[in-house]
């Protein structure tokens, strides 16, 4: 197993620890005027993406310390290694080659002495095929009319990535085919997605590694029930339902041709899955070659992460900026703040990504770790959350640090609105970085005329405290490469954190716990199961419904 020193047991993190007390009266403020290069020293561009981090709590030799600790740590060889397929993932002795996924042809993945990227360019001519047929009509429902709507049955990995890249491109549509997502259990969820579609033209996607999944297999059951009920002819299930899953047998056996079952490898998570034919849907939504051009933008920034210095490395930058407030200065959340419509689902599959990576409290040596680790990540679209949550963000008490993400060029020019929001966008991360001190609150309200008396009682509640972190990504536009990197970005910014808290971002077994014991809970829920359950809240609440359904 590939190991790495404990950043913890490291003297660079007691170096770390001095660094944030040195900093404890730093104010933003004062390094900006002190430093007209402070921009410049701290911003760097890739792939199509613009970074400034100028507005970090970050003295002189503060950023060159974190990239020491990176260093101590053995980032780079952790980083070779993840490239090259070592079992990164050693609670399931497996690698996380979803980096191959996004390499060009020609190139070679070896896996166990076994090239594997002739496997990853046949799904991809074969997801070009179906995309084709679908996109010109030839792909034909059971009453010989076109597929007009696609419904994808997934959750999780398999629904988070796809529904934000078809969502961010939506201005790169195909027109004629309409994607659909259903990955809630709730029955309400179906009903609303099959309200509107018609049995004849549409394709369902059932998108499952086991093909046991039970949110999934139980859309995919309703679904298949929805459309025999709608006239479908289940000798011609092969032309309304195709899989994506690692289980060829289930799927078979669910009624679905052999011929359209995708591959999915042991080797890619699900939360990394979306460049696979996880991203089928996406395919559909945008065609193609939109689709390759965002795996190039991944690939794009998977090469420079792969060879650019960690001084100038925009994934190890963000990730060691995440462990400095996490471990230094005890922020425990992180927020991500897109200002762009179609930006609009991106801070939830980051949730997932970052979450379900990094919220782990065991070292790869199955030892505890003796340190914070992953934040709680939330936030929304901009400037919607300026009128809530950016409250907590100016004045709250907790250090909550926070990614503005935005495009120089909207794809829907209207007025002078763009210009509004690029300016709120701006304006949010300078308000939080200047703040406003009690002498500005004073001369604002004398300068409107209040009487003395008012101006000291209202002045310290006009109090904005600033010197709150902010990093601020700009796109020239949303594209599908530029997209791709910028997801490859978050993926790899989760895993340099991973290492310097010597975690493994690639399993989750706090999923798999909740799954295991919502089984036993359905079977006392259902009268299957007779035996009392573990506590007596569940076992009340087990009771609570049983009495109201017997009702």
């Amino acid at each position: 197993m590939h190991s790495v020193p404990y950043a913890l047991e490291h003297p660079l993190w007691h170096a770390l620890q001095q660094e944030r007390a040195a900093l404890e009266h730093f104010s933003l403020r004062d390094a900006f005027a002190q430093d007209p290069q402070r921009f410049e020293r701290f911003s760097i561009s890739t792939c199509g993406l613009f970074l400034d981090y100028s507005k970090n709590l970050l003295g002189a030799d503060t950023l060159s310390k974190l990239v020491a600790l990176a260093e101590a740590c053995q980032l780079p060889s952790a980083i070779q290694a993840l490239f090259k397929g070592e079992p990164w993932n050693n609670s399931e002795k497996r690698p996380a080659l979803h980096t191959a996924l996004r390499r060009p042809l020609g190139d070679k993945v070896l896996l166990d002495g076994h090239d594997i990227m002739p496997e990853v360019q046949s799904v991809l001519h074969r997801m070009s095929e179906m995309v084709g047929k679908i996109h010109n009509g030839l792909w034909r429902g059971y009453s010989e009319a076109p597929i007009t709507d696609v419904v994808n049955i997934g959750i999780g990995g398999s629904f988070l990535g796809p529904q934000l890249v078809s969502e961010a491109l939506l201005p790169f549509a195909q027109h004629g085919v309409r994607c659909h997502y259903l990955a809630n259990i709730d029955g309400s969820e179906f009903r609303e997605v099959s309200s509107r579609l018609n049995a004849a033209t549409t394709l369902f996607i059932v998108s499952s590694k086991s093909f046991g999944t039970l949110e999934t297999l139980k859309n995919a059951q309703a679904a298949r029930d929805w459309y025999l009920a709608k006239g479908g002819d289940v000798q011609l299930l092969h032309r309304h339902f195709i899989a994506v899953s690692s289980n060829t047998q289930a799927a078979l056996e669910f009624g679905i041709a052999e011929e359209n079952i995708f591959p999915m490898w042991d080797w890619v998570g699900g939360r990394y899955s979306l460049w696979s034919a996880i991203g089928l849907p996406i395919a559909l939504a945008i065609g193609m070659s939109n689709f390759k051009e965002l795996l190039s933008g991944a690939y794009c920034m998977d090469e420079h992460f792969a060879s650019a210095p960690l001084a100038e490395n925009m994934p190890v930058i963000l990730g060691l900026l995440g462990v400095w407030y996490i471990n230094f200065w005890n922020a425990q959340s992180h927020a991500i703040l897109p200002y762009d419509h179609h930006l609009r689902n991106f801070t939830r599959h980051l949730q997932q990504l970052d979450m379900e990576s990094n919220g782990k409290t065991v070292r790869r040596n199955g030892q505890p770790t003796q340190s914070s680790t992953g934040p709680v990540i939330w936030g929304g679209v901009g400037c919607n959350g300026q009128h809530a949550y950016h409250q907590l963000l100016h004045q709250g008490s907790p250090l909550i640090p926070a990614d503005f993400i935005v495009p120089v060029t909207s794809h829907n020019p209207l007025a002078d609105h763009h210009q509004w929001l690029y300016a709120n966008c701006l304006s949010q991360s300078q308000a939080l970085m200047r703040g406003k001190t009690l002498d500005e609150a004073r001369a604002e309200l004398q300068g409107r005329g209040l009487p003395a008396e008012e101006v000291e009682a209202l002045a310290p509640h006009k109090v904005i405290p600033g010197n709150r972190p902010s990093n601020t990504l700009v796109l020239e536009r949303v594209s599908p490469r530029r997209l791709g990197a910028l997801v490859a970005l978050y993926e790899h910014k989760v895993f340099v954190q991973s290492v310097i808290w010597d975690i493994n971002p690639f399993d989750q077994w706090g999923v798999e716990l909740g799954k295991e014991l919502g089984k036993s809970v359905y079977g006392r829920l259902t009268g299957h199961d007779d035996s009392p359950a573990e506590d007596a809240s569940t076992q009340g609440l087990i009771n609570f419904f049983r009495g109201r359904h017997r009702g």
